[in-house]
């Protein structure tokens, strides 16, 4: 397999832009009409999370440990949208057609056979992966809304008991899809484990969004969602070792940061904990009650509200950042910010700006929810996707 010429063609194809994953789909549904109901009616979403999956493919074809563990996590993910092995040849046809099209000219028997072998071993990983993870858990629960409540126009706290046990840790995030629709969501919960199992989210809706919609304006209690296994390892609190915290969220973003303070206070309380969360506007502040009861229970936490308008910035945001900065040197903590991409991004460089150190610095990948499971280990930028393009399968 000559990596050098599969990056030269993956270039050479990747220049049609658009047409690429269109042509592929098109090939794929066409000669197996039976997998297009393992996908979403929108596919717009879709081929852009084709594209820059076979992108980091490609890209990391010499790095094998790398490229592995990225398909280890996208076989056992793909198991949610009941992908077995037989697809795989079909998926390969179509895609060997597709960079057999697009090549015109240059391309050869030798392309041909370099290609087949780097899908063979793409299949080959991502299927063992997903027959390993049979082992350790289904490919989805089912969860049962137990509670319902609207706290704002487009934010709803919604509470799931799993059908049985849904382990996960504090700053991870779990799938979200409800059976009518073929598209996933990931949400972290705003809960640390709990006795009886249940988990809570908070939803915001999204515009166009087909499972937050459905989530904040159409479910009720008694309905059913599925639940995929937990992901993602850079919110979680053993990236800080025994290191005290500052907490920056905004909007719905306060809802993994508040499963961290639910953590830090079933371990006993042993961390110096600074909270600063943000909303647009007071009435914004859709959790507030749980808030101030925990800045009154919990003697190493501290709270400060954000507003995010402010009458003498009628054009600019204020971000939680802004007011820790001005309030004191955090550069001997570890901190979490949870929010937008803007904010997240705004935070991060204001923060080393101030001499913090970026391993210091803990948030999910940018792109809201890109590729399943990935976008939060592989550290992306897919920051031109759009929030709630989670669903179906590659």
């Amino acid at each position: 397999m000559n990596v050098a010429r599969l990056k030269q063609s993956w270039n050479l194809v990747a220049s049609h832009g658009d047409q690429v994953p269109l042509y592929f789909y098109s090939l794929l549904f066409l000669a197996n009409p039976d997998i297009r109901q393992m996908f979403p009616t929108n596919m717009a979403g879709q081929r852009d999370r084709l594209f820059t999956a076979l992108g980091h493919i490609v890209t990391n074809v010499d790095q094998v440990d790398r490229l592995v563990g990225f398909l280890q996590d996208l076989g056992a993910d793909h198991r949610k949208f009941a992908v077995a092995p037989e697809h795989y040849p079909a998926v390969g046809e179509a895609l060997l057609g597709t960079l057999a099209h697009f090549s015109g000219d240059e391309w050869s028997e030798e392309l041909a056979e370099d290609w087949a072998a780097a899908y063979g071993l793409v299949a080959q990983v991502m299927t063992e992966a997903a027959e390993a993870a049979e082992n350790i858990s289904p490919p989805w629960w089912v969860g049962e809304i137990v509670g319902h409540e609207r706290r704002t126009f487009d934010v709803a706290v919604v509470t799931l008991r799993p059908q049985y046990l849904l382990p996960f840790t504090p700053g991870q995030s779990i799938g979200v899809s409800h059976p009518a629709v073929r598209s996933w969501r990931y949400y972290s919960p705003a809960n640390a484990p709990r006795p009886d199992g249940t988990i809570e989210l908070h939803v915001r809706a999204a515009p166009g969004g087909t499972v937050s919609s459905r989530l904040v304006y159409g479910n009720r209690v008694g309905d059913q969602l599925h639940l995929a296994s937990p992901i993602g390892e850079r919110l979680t609190l053993a990236r800080a070792g025994d290191a005290d915290l500052l907490l920056l969220a905004a909007g719905t973003g306060w809802a993994p940061v508040r499963s961290l303070v639910e953590q830090v206070a079933a371990e006993g309380g042993r961390r110096r904990v600074a909270l600063y969360v943000g909303a647009r506007s007071q009435s914004e502040f859709y959790d507030g009650e749980t808030i101030a009861k925990y800045a009154a229970a919990y003697p190493w936490l501290t709270v400060t509200h954000v507003i995010g308008l402010d009458p003498r910035r009628p054009h600019e945001p204020v971000h939680p950042y802004e007011p820790a900065l001005a309030d004191g040197d955090w550069r001997d903590r570890h901190v979490y910010i949870c929010g937008s991409d803007e904010m997240v991004l705004a935070s991060r460089a204001a923060l080393v700006r101030a001499g913090h150190h970026p391993a210091q610095l803990h948030h999910e990948g940018l792109g809201k929810h890109w590729y399943g499971p990935t976008w939060r280990t592989a550290g992306h930028d897919a920051s031109h996707l759009t929030p709630e393009t989670a669903g179906g399968a590659l």
